[in-house]
């Protein structure tokens, strides 16, 4: 379902059961599964190019807080991202929230289960873990690489689903 007048690349692909609602943009070749909820009522909402929405993730903002993932980035499976900016090449893992005016630097990893709280923010090429979530190490050339594969793989998921759902 979608309200208002979202701004939905014809080159993505928004699953059937996903919810959008107000100021949101899709770019070209994002990915957004099935059960995703965006809402976009009270500030804007972008998904930049390349960048896959997992199933059940949430999306939402507060006044003065747009919320924006950044090119080819993952969200894992019900992440919560409320008024967050996440920038390029990240990994938002499975279950994980980021809260309102908390930045992932480009290529962070905020980790399964963990919280980033408000205003809070995670270096560049960085992981954070736990609760509260808090910079821990560096990436490796190997995590960054599988990072870009997760985003490879998110991509035929749209060559396959769009003829048939799309």
């Amino acid at each position: 379902m979608v309200i208002g007048s979202p701004n939905i690349h014809p080159d993505s692909f928004v699953a059937p059961n996903v919810h959008i609602y107000g100021d949101v943009v899709i770019e070209a070749r994002a990915v957004v599964m099935f059960g995703v909820v965006i809402r976009a009522e009270l500030d804007r909402v972008e998904v930049r190019a390349g960048s896959n929405l997992q199933d059940n993730v949430v999306m939402h903002c507060d006044p003065g807080f747009p919320c924006i993932v950044g090119r080819n980035t993952t969200v894992g499976h019900a992440a919560v991202l409320h008024s967050v900016k996440v920038g390029d090449h990240c990994l938002v893992g499975i279950g994980s929230m980021a809260l309102t005016g908390s930045e992932l630097g480009e290529g962070a990893w905020l980790a399964s289960g963990a919280v980033l709280p408000e205003g809070r923010s995670i270096p560049p090429w960085t992981l954070a873990m736990g609760i509260p979530a808090k910079p821990v190490r560096r990436l490796t050339e190997e995590e960054i690489e599988r990072q870009r594969s997760g985003v490879t793989t998110y991509q035929r998921f749209l060559e396959a689903y769009k003829p048939l759902l799309g």
